[in-house]
């Protein structure tokens, strides 16, 4: 049984990358709650939202 990420960790490793890595974070990482990606999702640089719709298609 997979257990939870730890948000902080990945919250932290999120605002520190680059936008590459920011994009494979958001895509691979599970067991977040919506609230918890909505908050990654907060710090994403909204100019490139159309990169990470592509990258989840």
């Amino acid at each position: 049984m997979d257990k939870k990420p730890n948000f902080q960790e990945i919250k932290n490793k999120f605002q520190n990358a680059d936008l590459d890595e920011k994009i494979r974070i958001y895509t691979t990482t599970s067991g977040l709650s919506v609230q918890e990606f909505k908050e990654l999702l907060k710090m994403f640089p909204l100019k490139h939202l159309d990169k990470l719709e592509r990258a989840m298609a």
